[in-house]
Parts: C-alpha cells; sequence; structure tokens
C-alpha cells in the first residue's frame, strides 16, 4: 500500500508539472473586451477590490486610459490602486502624485487610494535571495482582492514590464522600489541608483516581491496584460519613445508567469515590418535580460511557462 501510495503521489506530481495554465487572449481592445476576458477567467472577487494600475508619468500619454478601463473596474466595483515612485519625477512626491492622477482623469471617474501615501508594511518574502521582505503600502491592506491591470511594453531596466512588474515594483512604497532596484542593498531611494549593478538580482528580487504580493492575497489576483501603445519605454518615463510595434491585443490568466510569458512569446514570434516593427522591443529585452524575471518566477513557484492560449 505504502508503494502504490509512493507511485500516485508521484504520478499526481507528473500531471502537475505538466499542466498547462490557461491565457486568455482577445485581438480586440475595447472597453467591452477588457470585461470579457475578465469574465472569461471565470472567477468574481468578492470583497474590496484593488485594481492595481500605473496611472502614468506626466508626459507619458501610453498609459491606460480611464475611459478604456472604466466599464471593468465598475464590473469588480473596484478602487484603483498605486504606490509612488522611487526616481522623481511627478509621481515620488505624494502631492504631485495626485495632481498627476487628476491630470490623467482617474480621480473623477474612480476611487482612487496611494496605498503608501500614509505609511507602508513588510510582507513576507518566499524567496529571500536578495531581498528578506518586501515593502508596500499598508494599504494594501484593506483589500480582499486585487485585479492586476498591467499595460504590457518595455521597460528602461527591467526590459519589459507585465503583471509580474505591476505587482513587485507597482505595490512597493518608494522605500520597497529602491529595495527591489538593489536587489536588496538599500531602501533609501535617494542612494540606491548607485547599486543597480547586479541586474540578474534586480530580475530576480521583481520576481520574489511579485510572489510576496501574490501570497499576502491569498492568491486573490487576477493577471491581465494589455498590449498597446507597446513603446520601448515604460509608463513611469516622461518622454517615452514612440511605439513602433502595432497593438496585438489583451491576455489574461490565473498565472501571472505563463502571462508574462505568452506576451513575451507574441512579441517574439511576430513577423515585422516597416510600421509594425518587433525588433526594438526584442533588443530591450534582450540587452536587460528581461525574460530571466519569468524564468526566476517559474523557478521559485509563482507559476509556469507551460501554458495554453484559449482564443475568444
Amino acid at each position: 500500500m505504502k508503494k502504490f501510495t509512493t507511485l500516485l503521489f508521484a504520478a499526481l506530481l507528473a500531471v502537475m508539472a505538466n499542466a498547462q495554465s490557461k491565457v486568455y487572449y482577445t485581438s480586440e481592445i475595447t472597453p467591452e473586451s477588457l470585461v470579457k476576458i475578465y469574465k472569461a477567467l471565470g472567477v468574481a472577487p468578492t470583497g474590496r477590490v484593488a485594481v492595481k494600475i500605473s496611472t502614468g508619468e506626466s508626459g507619458n500619454n501610453h498609459y491606460l486610459k480611464p475611459t478604456f478601463i472604466r466599464n471593468l473596474v465598475e464590473e469588480v466595483n473596484g478602487t484603483i490602486v498605486e504606490c509612488c515612485t522611487a526616481y522623481g519625477g511627478s509621481r515620488q512626491e505624494v502631492s504631485k502624485h495626485w495632481q498627476t492622477i487628476h491630470e490623467h482623469g482617474f480621480d473623477s471617474i474612480f476611487a482612487v487610494d496611494i496605498m503608501d501615501e500614509f505609511g507602508q508594511m513588510r510582507i513576507p518574502v518566499k524567496d529571500r535571495r536578495h531581498i528578506k521582505y518586501d515593502i508596500v503600502g499598508d494599504h494594501l491592506a484593506n483589500y480582499d482582492w486585487m485585479i492586476n491591470l498591467a499595460h504590457f511594453k518595455g521597460h528602461a531596466m527591467g526590459g519589459y514590464g507585465g503583471v509580474l512588474k505591476n505587482a513587485s515594483i507597482g505595490v512597493a512604497s518608494t522605500a520597497g522600489k529602491a529595495y527591489i532596484h538593489s536587489a536588496g542593498y538599500t531602501d533609501d531611494a535617494s542612494d540606491a541608483w548607485n547599486h543597480i549593478e547586479n541586474q540578474d538580482g534586480f530580475l530576480e528580487s521583481m520576481a520574489a516581491a511579485a510572489q510576496a504580493v501574490h501570497n499576502y492575497m491569498g492568491g486573490h489576483v487576477i493577471y491581465i496584460n494589455v498590449m498597446n501603445n507597446m513603446s520601448v519605454d515604460c509608463d513611469c518615463d516622461g518622454t517615452p519613445d514612440e511605439p513602433k510595434l502595432k497593438d496585438m491585443g489583451i491576455m489574461a490568466s490565473l498565472d501571472p508567469v505563463a502571462l508574462d510569458w505568452a506576451c513575451v512569446q507574441m512579441v517574439f514570434s511576430h513577423k515585422g515590418k516597416p510600421g509594425d516593427d518587433n525588433a526594438p522591443l526584442i533588443e530591450r529585452i534582450n540587452s536587460r535580460h528581461g525574460t530571466h524575471t519569468i524564468d526566476w518566477a517559474e523557478r521559485i513557484g509563482l507559476g509556469s511557462k507551460n501554458y495554453v492560449i484559449i482564443n475568444l
């Protein structure tokens, strides 16, 4: 009996290892298709729902617009949540961050919460190779569910930005962002940029922090990537490069690793042509070793790169 149980357990592990995460896809980028792909996941959040987006740096016009996300936010009765940045600009200071949120039209439509406006807290990390904890806005404790609604595009340091970045750097406070960027060296935003030479350590810290948020929420997280306005630069850049790649659609999953990987693979496998060129974004991702974040997130158990696309 013991031998049979051992064999059964081994078989179960093998099945789990080969299981494919579901990634839903639609080529339509409309308010209606955003709600449709959310509903396709078959999960209905209850209680207080945070919708984590990037409200975009002042001067940037590539962020997800309030009119585009409105139907989804209303569908889940959600609150837009953000945290302050760590690099200066228009969103490091709370007052300037609120001004940018207002300029971009979010607070005129939604309830908005800058989660680290009044404080921060440490949450546990499973992977302590670089960071020993994750420092997030303390208002994260006020929510029962999170819709991680990310704009998929390039990023100056991470190579690309998707749901893993949105969960890690996005939910981290100013100090938390400094801690992640410096791979655990310091949480002082004025000093962190002097200690960013450990690129893989930074990418691994992002994966660890994304897992920390996922676990803190008890897995109550829905992940969505919108693949439009795919500049090589992030929404945190006030003067981003113009997108060279045409819009591709929306992807969603309950597995953040599978989702980011599916988006990266779609970009890499695209057949570029004049006016629709994937080469700049591929170069940005490769030059920063960007896919290492996904590899590391899979290694520490946040999700799987083994996925199946379900077209809507």
